[in-house]
This record gives C-alpha cells, sequence and structure tokens, in this order.
C-alpha cells in the first residue's frame, strides 16, 4: 500500500478511521469514536468514522475533518499536500496538535529532511 501521510502528518493507512472504511469494520467505528472523544475533547459518532484519507478528493473524510479541521482547511488553502510543505511550519495550530501526536510531527519533520525543506 502507498504511503499517504494526512495534511497534519497522520499515517492514513495506520489511521483507525481509514482501516474501519477499508474494512466496513463496525466494531472498529465504535471503539475509535469512543477512543478520540476521549483524546481530542470533540463527540465522534461511530457513523462519523468513515475516511479515505484527508488528502484525498474522492471518498468519505470524517465529518470533522472535512468541516472543522482548521490544519487541513488551512494546507488545501495554501495548495500544499501536507505541513511539511509549508513555508510556515510549524504553526501554533499544528504545533498544538502535535502536542497529542508526537509521531505526526515526527512524520513530517522526515517528510521535510526528506524533500529538502527542513
Amino acid at each position: 500500500m502507498p504511503e499517504m501521510i494526512a495534511c497534519c502528518g497522520i499515517d492514513c493507512n495506520a489511521c483507525t478511521a481509514q482501516i474501519a472504511t477499508r474494512t466496513n469494520d463496525e466494531a472498529l467505528r465504535l471503539k475509535t469514536a469512543t477512543e478520540w472523544s476521549k483524546s481530542y475533547g470533540h463527540e465522534f459518532k461511530p457513523e462519523e468514522i468513515n475516511c479515505t484519507g484527508c488528502t484525498t478528493e474522492d471518498g468519505p473524510h470524517l465529518g470533522y475533518c472535512e468541516s472543522m479541521c482548521e490544519i487541513r482547511r488551512c494546507a488545501r488553502e495554501r495548495k500544499v499536500t501536507t505541513c511539511a510543505d509549508c513555508g510556515d511550519y510549524s504553526c501554533k495550530t499544528l504545533s498544538d496538535f502535535q502536542k497529542n501526536a508526537p509521531e505526526a510531527k515526527a512524520r513530517l519533520d522526515t517528510v521535510r529532511a526528506r524533500r529538502g525543506t527542513a
């Protein structure tokens, strides 16, 4: 499976929302909604846990990511695939998110280094 990194640095292929979508796993949707609601301070419903990756145009995206995610909105406005490609890397919005997802920061740092934008 080709690498797919979300705007914020999350590994889409390892994301439980995308796995639940690919495998149509209702139990995983419920588990993910419960865990994310606790972790991110946003009430996720199991039926919202459907996503093909935030950098894809076609297919479902998490309702939160589609309509409320400041990181995704900003990346789309700036026409960058991920925040690693942004001249303002790492802004406050991204830094605040990365406090809860240090692996996402490490992934974006790696992408920047690989692309020579670090």
